[in-house]
């Protein structure tokens, strides 16, 4: 996508650096995270590694993927400022450090230091939710995508101290005096953090990139499923996790019914969506596809694991052997592939939008490498089926380690390109990024100056 959205006041937005900080240190969690689930293909990590990877790459990965994203975002589609830049800054390294611990306490067998970790990971979460839901607040009335952003924010909300006393009750009991134990606690938790906090913001998010990216606009039956969407998929959400909680089964299949029901309602708007698109292929499209038929072939799993044992511990993500298609052929190719749009967006505002008119500058797809790009998509996709399709149809043992090093190498590939972007293009660099905290001192006006990230918002 060549085109440059108009009206932006670049003056308003969150620095660079606050944002592109979130993605590096994100794009550092993936690399441990793949590069661990390849290690466990062929041998035996010590500890709970299984546990360890999940939260590298739910937490790790995607949740400060999201974090950075939001924070960056947030102010463009809503017109609004940040609420606070420092807080934007804490909020991550918050995060980083406790999820670092928690992960290395998991794997040493330290089972004491795990109430550190997941504290520093609580204040970090709470710090997020707190920031961008001030900012959220100023943008009235809420469109489609601002509605999901903040059922996602209260999630990230609930989720946080669920893990915490999780964490605590390792080795101190933490609920021996209430009414629920700690595997009904562990589910509601999981439901929360998994389909409400992380594809709640991939769903409001992924509209509206689908629509930016394809240049196709949605149709009346559009809006029925997308309102349909709206209808079940939260509140699936809420009764799922409740469900779960009190370990009452109809309860909790009536909203796995729900979330089925309106997430296959938004798979249909985004193919709709693809089918429809009037430009060229594209980082985004390809993997938007992949996105689509990867949730779709979820849904068709989930829905009789769901049905009839929507409560016990082997259907927490849905069918039990697919996992894998949810985190990495749903999250990890939207993530992917709206990196691929993001990153270079905004080093091209910081870099090169003051230039235009003046001089031949690059547009935001120049920025780069087509063919790193290419690679990545096709070793990712093969690499990353074999693994999901896996467990399902019993491929042989050398057919899964075949797969999780492809996995690896296209990860490494877009880890590569991403850093390579920031690395000649960003003004000051990798180095830069982690380093540089000039910008974040300087705190964005406040939300009662009346002004505003864009001339006008995008939906309004």
């Amino acid at each position: 996508m060549d085109g440059i959205p108009g009206g932006l006041r670049t003056d308003q937005q969150p620095p660079m650096a606050i944002p592109l900080r979130h993605f590096v240190l994100a794009l550092g969690f993936l690399v441990v995270g793949v590069g661990g689930s390849t290690v466990m293909t062929v041998a035996t990590l010590p500890g709970l590694a299984g546990l360890a990877h999940l939260h590298l790459l739910l937490v790790g990965w995607i949740a400060v993927t999201i974090m950075g994203a939001m924070t960056q975002f947030v102010p463009v589609w809503s017109g609004v400022t940040i609420h606070s830049r420092r807080l934007a800054v804490a909020q991550l390294w918050l995060v980083t450090a406790g999820l670092t611990g928690f992960a290395a306490a998991l794997l040493a067998g330290a089972l004491e230091w795990l109430p550190v970790g997941g504290a520093l990971m609580l204040a970090g979460i709470w710090v997020f939710v707190y920031n961008v839901g001030r900012t959220l607040t100023r943008a009235r009335p809420f469109d489609f995508t601002e509605r999901h952003f903040a059922f996602a924010l209260a999630c990230f909300g609930l989720v946080a101290p669920f893990g915490f006393l999780l964490a605590v009750d390792f080795t101190t009991p933490a609920f021996d005096s209430v009414a629920v134990s700690r595997f009904e606690v562990h589910l509601s938790h999981a439901t929360l953090a998994l389909f409400g906090a992380l594809l709640a913001t991939v769903v409001g998010a992924l509209f509206q990139l689908g629509q930016m990216f394809t240049q196709a606009e949605p149709g009346r039956l559009d809006e029925r499923l997308l309102t349909l969407e709206q209808l079940c998929f939260p509140a699936g959400i809420g009764v799922l996790a409740l469900g779960r909680g009190l370990t009452i089964e109809p309860v909790a299949r009536v909203g796995a019914v729900a979330i089925l029901v309106g997430l296959a309602a938004f798979a249909i708007v985004i193919g709709r969506l693809l089918a429809g698109a009037t430009v060229e292929r594209s980082p985004m499209i390809a993997r938007y596809w992949v996105v689509v038929s990867a949730l779709l072939a979820w849904i068709a799993l989930a829905a009789p694991t769901w049905w009839a044992e929507p409560i016990a511990y082997g259907s927490l993500f849905g069918h039990p052997d697919a996992q894998r298609l949810l985190l990495f052929g749903v999250f990890g190719f939207v993530v992917i592939g709206s990196l691929y749009h993001i990153v270079p967006f905004i080093i091209w505002i910081e870099r090169y939008s003051d230039r235009l008119g003046f001089e031949q500058v690059p547009m935001i797809d120049d920025l780069y490498d087509d063919r790193l790009e290419r690679g990545d998509f096709w070793t990712t996709l093969v690499g990353f089926g074999g693994l999901s399709a896996a467990p399902l149809v019993g491929l042989p043992s050398v057919a899964v380690t075949a797969s999780g090093v492809l996995a690896t190498i296209g990860v490494a590939l877009f880890v590569i390109n991403v850093l390579l972007t920031i690395h000649q293009h960003g003004p000051n660099g990798i180095a830069g990024v982690l380093s540089s905290a000039l910008e974040s001192e300087q705190e964005s006006p406040t939300a009662g100056d009346g002004e505003s990230d864009l001339g006008v918002s995008p939906d309004r």
